[in-house]
């Protein structure tokens, strides 16, 4: 596998772990794959929920929970660490802030357009911007605005099909679309980041249901610098949820696959279960929000707490949580190092080269 560079920066590997809430990629999980030359993501969505430094007080939490978290993965590794920040969350500013005065190598922003990202960066910061889209449209708007505004153009921009796991960015009869498959969107955005860059080279990395080392060829055959992947680094020892949570991801098969509506106002892919059964039948709905942790949420009108499920499936009560999966995620077989896992996409990738030239040396004979 062919290493890139974003800014000065070297990925040996050309793998990007995707970040995943609540409490899923933290610090154990992002330091492992940073170690094995990848770039390591943390979540930050939640972290109040798992840091409580100050009482009553959500956001401070956070602040503090990401700043832990940094320090940790710092400790483990030399490696790429990167942070995934939603643009819906309520203290989206604070995290990008707080990003940008830890040092963390790169920001990734998705859910909702991150337009103004690059008005958090300060003189000499070293912090590089990427946001997650759903399409070229979003790639242009995003490229526009930066350039327009801040006379910045993203370092890197992810591209997040619709076999993605967690909230999609699509329609839901867009979801199994082929107009809409990340094998249309990848040349596309491509297209626009060429257009943009110009002297700037501005990587593409296909996400969504990224699950072998033979998809991971496809893609960059399509012109992608690398691939971000999810769902495969659960089972694994390093992943930071409880073992409740990976053994779902190990026990569940293709029929248990479903999209829901979630209550940041996005669809979703998730494994079904009790939980999610029982907001079905209108047990969940929450009767107060302590939290107000995404900007779109109305708790008066939303079927249950999105924050609490998602961090009650962390910790491993999944009666009270659900888990987020990319639509390959029921592949899973066992619980694997994550180097154990990286080696077998290397393995795959290399096959897969292999193949290719074969089938490429029959054709010609």
């Amino acid at each position: 596998m062919k290493s890139f560079f974003i800014g000065n920066k070297e990925v040996k590997l050309p793998i990007i772990q995707g970040g995943m809430g609540v409490g899923i990629s933290l610090s154990g999980l992002a330091s492992s794959v940073a170690n094995e030359g990848g770039i390591g993501v943390i979540s930050c969505a939640g972290l109040g929920l798992f840091y409580k430094k100050t009482q009553d007080n959500y956001f401070q939490n956070c602040i503090w929970g990401l700043k832990e978290e940094m320090r940790k993965a710092r400790e483990k590794t030399q490696g790429i660490i990167g942070l995934n920040i939603m643009v819906a969350l309520s203290n989206f500013a604070d995290m990008a802030r707080t990003a940008i005065a830890e040092k963390v190598d790169i920001i990734f922003a998705g859910a909702g357009l991150p337009l103004d990202l690059p008005s958090y960066l300060i003189p000499d910061s070293n912090t590089l911007l990427s946001p997650i889209v759903s399409s070229a449209r979003a790639a242009k708007i995003i490229c526009e605005k930066w350039k327009s505004n801040y006379n910045y153009l993203p370092d890197m921009i992810v591209v997040e099909g619709p076999k993605a796991g967690g909230h999609l960015g699509f329609k839901k009869e867009q979801i199994e679309d082929v107009n809409y498959s990340l094998e249309t969107l990848i040349p596309e955005v491509i297209s626009v980041a060429s257009q943009y860059g110009g002297d700037k080279t501005i990587p593409v990395i296909a996400a969504g249901g990224i699950t072998t080392g033979e998809d991971v060829y496809r893609f960059m055959k399509l012109g992608a610098a690398g691939v971000q992947m999810g769902s495969i680094f659960v089972p694994t020892y390093e992943c930071d949820a409880a073992l409740e949570f990976k053994q779902i991801y190990i026990d569940s098969s293709q029929s248990d696959m479903m999209i829901i509506q979630s209550p940041v106002g996005m669809p979703g892919r998730a494994f079904d279960g009790e939980f999610i059964r029982s907001v079905n039948e209108g047990n969940e709905t929450p009767k107060s929000c302590p939290f107000h942790c995404i900007k779109t949420c109305d708790y008066t009108k939303s079927p249950y707490c999105i924050i609490k499920a998602l961090y009650n499936a962390a910790r491993g009560n999944m009666k009270k949580g659900y888990a987020f999966a990319g639509a390959n995620a029921y592949l899973a077989q066992k619980i694997s190092s994550v180097k154990e896992v990286m080696a077998t996409i290397k393995e795959e990738f290399a096959a897969a080269k292999q193949n290719v030239k074969l089938n490429c040396l029959h054709s010609i004979l």
